[in-house]
């Protein structure tokens, strides 16, 4: 059995995750579960999965925790350096990534460190750090297994493929709820429209990247770092029926794709149980059911966000810290209607222009370049 250490069991990964696991209870056992602040769902998951320990760290809420979990065989920590702990901890054999943006990145550095297998959701830790984590993934013999579909797509085209054959990945997109909006209805939309996201059930700040394309360029600054590949051997094609997860292109013109309705919970139980494949309780793609599957190029005169990270990620050094950061504060922004549709690129623009920036930088810059990136952005706001 499996010992999964759940960072974010609260999120919409985290729950499908302890799903997943609840289907397989002979395969998968829960060591560890985190969350931020939603105390009434962790003492939830903690009472029915029994985890050796759970973390709440936002600490105004560890008092409520550890009162209704005393009875239970569960250690109740808070804070987040508990983070550390949670993810080292002997029993831990898989940790699980699904914390939200730049706080998912310690956390991931440390079980890195410790010698976990990282199963990871979260992509800004490979957009903010992808040549740090990587080496050290590398020298500590820990293997990186995606959890985000296109990943899990690409990892799976890829499995007994040379890399040096390897000419080009697409990664699909479905083209968010507003695909076919023009420029003048797009500076009108709220955050209530953009979470109405047309196949995929994800968290709010997922879908709002999703919504301005900003996810397929996060998503593309990690698959260069995950896969080793050139920035020119990535781009990004618009499926909206989100059936072919993302492809392969080999030096010789053939390509593959993998294929599946649009649930996370198969590339989470792939992830969970590689190298093997487990029976999936869920759903299977009926060809019957999607008689015509589409493909577009992507409009970057209307979704300007997915250029700018791709022109980060070409900038290399800590531009694309500098980039996640101000995204993350630009998503808030919006959902609680201090800024447009639009609004959210303006500040990432203005930051990208105001933040320092460094060619080569190490952890201590990335977290630096964080918190100026996240300040200038704010005022921004």
């Amino acid at each position: 059995m499996k010992r999964i250490a759940i960072l974010g069991s609260t999120g919409s990964i985290g729950r499908q995750t302890l799903e997943v696991i609840a289907n397989h209870p002979l395969e998968f056992g829960v060591e560890v579960l985190t969350a931020r602040s939603n105390s009434k769902l962790l003492i939830e998951q903690a009472a029915r999965f029994l985890p050796s320990m759970v973390v709440i760290t936002d600490n105004s809420h560890l008092d409520t925790v550890r009162t209704a979990l005393a009875g239970l065989p569960v250690r109740v920590c808070g804070g987040e350096d508990a983070l550390e702990e949670a993810v080292t901890a002997a029993g831990v054999d898989i940790v699980l990534a699904a914390m939200v943006g730049f706080a998912g990145l310690i956390p991931v550095i440390h079980a890195i460190k410790a010698g976990k297998q990282i199963a990871l959701a979260n992509k800004e830790t490979l957009v903010v750090a992808g040549e740090l984590v990587t080496r050290l993934a590398a020298e500590n013999k820990v293997g990186l297994l995606p959890v985000d579909s296109e990943h899990s797509a690409i990892f799976q085209c890829l499995t007994g493929e040379k890399h040096a054959e390897v000419d080009k990945i697409y990664i699909t997109a479905s083209g968010g709820p507003f695909r076919k909006l023009d420029i003048t209805a797009l500076e009108k939309v709220t955050s209530h429209d953009a979470l109405k996201h047309p196949t995929w059930n994800m968290g709010a700040k997922i879908t709002i990247d999703s919504a301005s394309l900003m996810n397929k360029g996060l998503e593309v600054i990690e698959a260069r770092w995950l896969f080793n590949l050139r920035p020119e051997q990535i781009d990004v094609i618009v499926h909206p029926q989100s059936i072919v997860h993302s492809l392969v292109q080999f030096c010789d013109g053939s390509i593959k794709a993998q294929m599946g309705l649009p649930d996370m919970r198969l590339p989470i139980l792939y992830a969970m149980s590689y190298p093997k494949r487990l029976n999936g309780l869920f759903p299977k793609f009926d060809f019957a059911g999607y008689p015509s599957l589409t493909f577009e190029a992507p409009d970057s005169v209307r979704f300007p966000n997915l250029a700018i990270a791709l022109e980060a990620m070409r900038s290399g050094g800590n531009m694309p810290c500098i980039m996640n950061a101000a995204n993350e504060v630009a998503v808030e922004a919006f959902l609680h209607d201090k800024v447009g549709f639009y609004g959210m690129t303006r500040i990432i623009e203005k930051t990208i222009q105001k933040a320092t920036f460094l060619s080569v930088a190490g952890l201590s810059e990335y977290i630096e370049s964080d918190r100026e990136a996240r300040s200038i952005a704010s005022s921004f706001v």
